[in-house]
């Protein structure tokens, strides 16, 4: 995608650290990937979190971004339940006092810009590029289709779109990367790491990686 910025390894290394105390449901290859999505991205405009849960993927995007100077983390949440994706957690519990304890335990408070709310509400006024655009939150289909399409008009071209938890049992993720993403010429190079799967945004010369995606 472009020449890998100076330091990535530790950088990476050093995020995963940082976030490793966390609670959360990303895997240490799936976080790595992540965190190098987020500093090596070659496009310009904001890193966006759809989910944010206990903050462990916050942390370490958060981190990335703070070393390379790109900017504070866009971080969307109701931090509400009941979900459909998080069962475990009784009606009427909320995440966001852990999730606000994560960032000032790793010192990222002011690397973040939090948005306790959904992202249909975020999405209402929203008009900043997007070069990173994460998508950890409603895992329905209906959930993840409308975060794809109120937030990838933003994508700028090289940015990436990461979906969460594409190869589980949920049909949200799986199906808009097929629909929105294989199927699209607006696309060009994607794939998956363990359960996420990404595209990267390409409206010029997307059609030239038809058959490889």
């Amino acid at each position: 995608m472009s020449q890998l910025p100076g330091g990535v390894n530790e950088v990476v290394e050093r995020a995963l650290k940082v976030a490793h105390g966390v609670t959360g449901f990303l895997g240490d290859n799936e976080a790595r990937f992540l965190a190098l999505l987020a500093a090596s991205t070659p496009a310009d405009g904001l890193i966006v979190e759809i989910g944010s849960f206990k903050g462990k993927s916050t942390v370490l995007l958060a981190s990335v971004a703070a070393h390379y100077g790109l900017g504070q983390i866009v971080a969307i949440d109701p931090h509400t339940s009941p979900s459909p994706t998080d069962p475990g957690l009784p009606p009427g519990d909320s995440s966001f006092e852990e999730f606000s304890a994560a960032l000032r335990s790793a010192n990222l408070e002011e690397k973040v810009e939090v948005h306790r709310t959904f992202s249909r509400e975020v999405a209402k006024d929203w008009n900043r590029p997007i070069r990173l655009l994460w998508i950890d939150g409603e895992h329905t289909y209906q959930g993840a289709k409308e975060d794809f399409e109120m937030f990838s008009p933003f994508l700028a071209s090289g940015g990436v779109v990461a979906l969460h938890d594409a190869l589980h049992a949920f049909e949200g993720p799986i199906r808009v990367f097929v629909e929105e993403i294989l199927r699209s010429d607006r696309f060009g190079a994607a794939g998956f790491v363990q359960s996420i799967a990404w595209g990267q945004f390409r409206p010029s010369d997307g059609a030239a990686f038809r058959k490889g995606r």
